[in-house]
């Protein structure tokens, strides 16, 4: 209940914060595993997360975070780990956005270290090819359908035009937009990001459709050729995926239920538990 307020005093206050909370924790699982890693700050020992390339100046909602901890440590000190705490909350960001939920197991613990290295070189990027991405997915457990329906969490929040500006003018260094990308959403998109650097920080909606609905809108926009980034795109430029992409396009409940059973296998990977770790007293910091 605690997490589920913090969670809606935050959305009330930002809609955006909901896709924010969820790539939170993506970002973290996806580095060495699910241990509140992207969560704490530089110590003397290592460089943190926070200011690794895929993160920097782009995840947020750490203070959420933060404050939804000191309410759980008020209720159980030490007891509930940031790791745990970060794993509802995604739940939660999607379901007050509209989605279903899904069980999660509990009793992760925070791990002791984090490493920019790490998430430099394991976080997927938007600009990679999806066979990159696979990959990456792979090395954790995940395979293809995972990819896709992950994905899926493109149905809300925003991306900054430096994410996928060369799809509107310089496609591959091709100096021409993306033939893929649907003319409409070209021109909106060049009045939003217009091809100068001081437009890189802009936001643009990953879903056009309906950016803070959690729904299937995503797929059927890229049914459309209306995906944002190139990595949303490519995943109908491949047969396998784009089956998936079709399934989901024409039936939302297929999707709600893949995407839980997605969730509960990214909320699981590389976890530490037992006697492992810790109960962090504050996320930022190891005790």
């Amino acid at each position: 209940m605690i997490i589920k307020f913090g969670v809606w005093a935050a959305l009330k206050n930002d809609t955006r914060m909901a896709a924010s909370l969820l790539r939170l924790h993506f970002h973290d699982c996806f580095v060495n595993g699910c241990d509140g890693s992207v969560l704490l700050d530089d110590m003397k020992d290592f460089k943190g997360e926070k200011n690794a390339l895929p993160n920097r100046n782009s995840v947020r909602g750490f203070e959420v975070i933060d404050k939804i901890k000191e309410e759980v440590e008020r209720a159980c000190p030490a007891t509930v780990s940031c790791v745990d705490i970060l794993t509802l909350v995604a739940r939660e960001a999607v379901v007050q956005s509209g989605g279903f939920p899904w069980p999660v197991l509990l009793g992760r613990r925070d791990g002791l270290t984090a490493s920019e290295k790490a998430a430099n070189e394991q976080l997927p990027s938007p600009l990679e090819p999806l066979e990159n991405i696979t990959a990456k997915f792979a090395s954790n457990g995940l395979d293809l359908k995972d990819v896709v329906v992950l994905s899926g969490a493109h149905t809300i929040g925003f991306a900054q035009c430096f994410t996928f500006k060369r799809r509107l003018f310089d496609f591959k260094g091709s100096g021409n937009p993306d033939p893929t990308l649907d003319s409409s959403l070209l021109s909106s998109l060049r009045s939003t990001c217009p091809n100068t650097d001081s437009s890189n920080s802009k936001l643009s909606p990953l879903d056009s459709a309906t950016s803070s609905t959690f729904d299937n809108a995503y797929y059927k926009n890229l049914v459309t050729n209306s995906g944002l980034l190139e990595s949303d795109q490519a995943l109908t430029g491949d047969p396998r995926s784009a089956g998936l992409v079709s399934s989901y396009s024409k039936y939302p409940f297929l999707f709600s239920k893949d995407f839980g059973e997605s969730m509960a296998k990214l909320g699981n990977i590389g976890v530490l538990t037992g006697q492992v770790g810790q109960i962090r007293k504050k996320c930022g910091s190891v005790n």
